[in-house]
């Protein structure tokens, strides 16, 4: 008698397959992709120093949208109010009491105040802001506003001196100096010493040399009490 026995089956092990088992979308032969964003030019270390002049429009850095065109006269009060810069400390001989990288701390915190109070008006959204006063800031256009003041024959033989003592300031290699050169941002540092000096010492000189530049210093309160007039 003829006994039978059950076939067994051999299943080799499954091993984990690392091709992709979500379900892929059908071929779209008019699909189209996104365009890679063009690298930003400015981070491409410039080669000259005149060059960065050139391109630096100090007229369009504080372009804004305004009607207003007159200036106050300077004094220790405008509109009726208190000078709105910070009051500087009594120091009789910033230059023997501080070196000019202390001088161009300051300064460059005034330097941008101006900047800031320059597009308060009218309002803008808070990325705007930033992208207006940065464009003010960095050393490229400190380097081409203190042009204009050279070739303008704007500045007194004192202010000259802080200027060539304010360039000899030393200080670690940055991203900002290898971006501008070194020539553009020793001279963008003499004229943040300028502004911290003018401000310990001269506030309506100072004031005299922002506005030759172009900064306002009554467009806003000017500006508000139009707004609030024409409400």
């Amino acid at each position: 008698m003829a006994t039978t026995f059950p076939m067994l089956t051999y299943a080799p092990p499954v091993r984990a397959s690392s091709v992709d088992t979500h379900q892929r979308l059908s071929y779209n032969p008019h699909r189209t992709y996104p365009k890679k964003p063009e690298e930003s030019l400015s981070s491409t270390p410039s080669t000259a120093s005149s060059t960065n002049r050139n391109h630096t429009n100090i007229s369009d850095l504080l372009k804004r949208e305004t009607r207003i065109t007159r200036q106050v006269e300077l004094g220790d009060t405008h509109l009726g109010y208190e000078r709105w810069l910070p009051s500087p400390p009594k120091v009789e001989k910033p230059r023997s009491m501080f070196n000019a990288a202390s001088l161009a701390y300051i300064g460059d915190s005034i330097y941008e105040l101006y900047a800031r109070r320059h597009f308060l008006l009218p309002p803008l959204n808070i990325e705007e802001y930033n992208d207006r006063v940065m464009a003010v800031v960095r050393c490229e256009a400190q380097d081409a506003m203190l042009q204009k003041l050279i070739n303008d024959n704007y500045l007194l033989q004192e202010e000259r001196d802080v200027l060539r003592w304010g360039r000899n300031i030393g200080s670690a290699k940055t991203r900002t100096k290898k971006r501008a050169g070194v020539a553009v941002y020793n001279r963008a540092s003499s004229l943040e010493t300028l502004v911290g000096y003018l401000y310990l010492t001269n506030v309506q000189r100072l004031e005299e040399i922002m506005v030759k530049l172009g900064f306002s210093t009554d467009y806003s309160t000017q500006l508000m009490q139009e707004k609030s007039t024409s409400n």
